[in-house]
């Protein structure tokens, strides 16, 4: 019985439109949040235990190599206002106009699909936030997705992958553009995804990075995907193929960013 009503259900979703579709996956995982919040919860205090046991030598060498890497990353963010500031001045003489800087909200995720059939997360940011549809969500590592359907108090995002998610990239080292694929030819559960380039491109090799193009409206330019892995000449040799591994970690979401106008 249990197995007729999850497949009536699973019927029902996929036929109903996009928009009502989000609404429905989200008032569903809303209903096991306390399940999912219990599990977070447990998690949470194993990795609390586990610290506990380190040593006081232990603890002090990671403060150390913290204190060493945010003297770098300060470095770095000087460098990169300089850059920044560089780059206005020349798109000034050329009559070009300025990028607009991102202006990122952090938010938390309170739910997980624990599938890949619906690839989405739920954050605890809502239209009283600022929440609104289409608005993209990443971390520091990458790309995760857009907001595509809002309630009052929460968000549901579709993941790279998902049908609704789709996004127009660019390969940074060659400026080849494609498309990211969709669920029907790619798994990104296992943090691989599959990119389709507009053209053959055989000067895209293994390590060249894949960042979104900026075209479409939705991503701004400049964020990361991912690495690519490998690629293959599909159609005749018409078109190149990338298989790309994420630099986000769907598995490990707790904190993303959501990229406000």
């Amino acid at each position: 019985m249990a197995a007729c009503t999850v497949l009536v259900l699973a019927l029902v979703l996929l036929n109903l439109p996009a928009g009502a579709a989000g609404r429905v996956k989200l008032a569903v995982s809303s209903l096991f949040l306390p399940m999912f919040g219990l599990a977070g919860a447990s998690q949470s205090f194993v990795d609390r235990a586990s610290y506990s046991l380190l040593t006081r030598d232990t603890l002090i060498a990671e403060v150390e190599r913290l204190k060493k890497e945010n003297g770098s990353l300060l470095l770095t963010a000087a460098q990169a206002q300089d850059l920044f500031a560089e780059n206005a001045r020349l798109r000034a003489a050329v009559g070009w106009t300025n990028r607009i800087p991102w202006k990122a909200r952090l938010t938390r995720v309170i739910a997980r699909e624990p599938t890949s059939f619906w690839r989405g997360a739920t954050l605890d940011f809502g239209s009283s936030d600022g929440a609104r549809i289409q608005l993209p969500v990443l971390t520091r590592d990458g790309l995760v997705g857009r907001i595509r359907a809002v309630t009052a108090t929460q968000s549901q995002v579709a993941l790279l992958g998902d049908p609704e998610c789709g996004v127009s990239i660019v390969v940074r080292e060659t400026r080849d553009l494609g498309i990211l694929q969709d669920a029907r030819t790619s798994n990104a559960g296992d943090g691989m995804i599959t990119v389709r380039l507009l053209q053959s491109s055989p000067g895209v090799l293994a390590g060249h990075h894949v960042v979104t193009s900026g075209l479409g409206g939705v991503f701004p330019s400049g964020i990361p995907i991912g690495e690519i892995v490998d690629t293959r000449q599909i159609d005749g040799g018409l078109y190149t193929e990338a298989r790309v591994r994420l630099g986000a970690n769907f598995n490990r979401l707790e904190e993303v960013y959501v990229l406000m106008p």
